[in-house]
């Protein structure tokens, strides 16, 4: 099964190991990238044992997944990293409607891992139109309304 983060690896090389077995991200861009995919499969107790210390002590797991509630995660662009910071595009729906999280996120290490401390919204993030005949946010090169529109149903 291929990674839920979009980056073409398979799930077991990808993001598994650091959802499943522990294993620390060894780069920011693998720490943003784990973290989409625990949002796509509900492991609130990974987003925030991931958030720096500072964050990490404002927020429960409850607080992450009411924040969640009614939230799909669809799909994940990288779109620039750095060593501490990370630019993405997150496409979510809620309900039948599209969304798009755009970020810069700044990361931190603490006692040798890597942690989300805060992120910058772009101003693009938000409420998302698109046609029935734009090719699709994903990539596949469909039809959008051939895509993933049939997930937001």
């Amino acid at each position: 099964m291929l990674c839920y983060c979009n980056s073409q690896r398979e799930y077991k090389q990808c993001c598994g190991p650091l959802l499943d077995d522990g294993i620390a991200a060894p780069n920011a861009e693998q720490l943003m990238r784990s973290r989409f995919s625990a949002y796509k499969v509900g492991r609130f107790d990974y987003i925030l044992a991931t958030y720096s210390r500072e964050k990490r002590s404002q927020l429960t797991t409850q607080d992450l997944q009411a924040s969640a509630t009614n939230t799909h995660w669809l799909h994940l662009d990288v779109c620039h990293a750095d060593i501490d910071t990370v630019e993405f595009k997150a496409w979510f729906s809620e309900g039948k409607k599209l969304g798009l999280m755009h970020e810069t996120s700044s990361f931190v290490q603490e006692d040798g891992h890597w942690r989300y401390h805060t992120g910058e919204m772009h101003d693009d993030t938000g409420s998302v139109k698109m046609g029935r005949n734009d090719p699709c946010f994903c990539g596949s090169g469909k039809k959008h309304k051939q895509c993933c529109m049939t997930k937001l149903r």
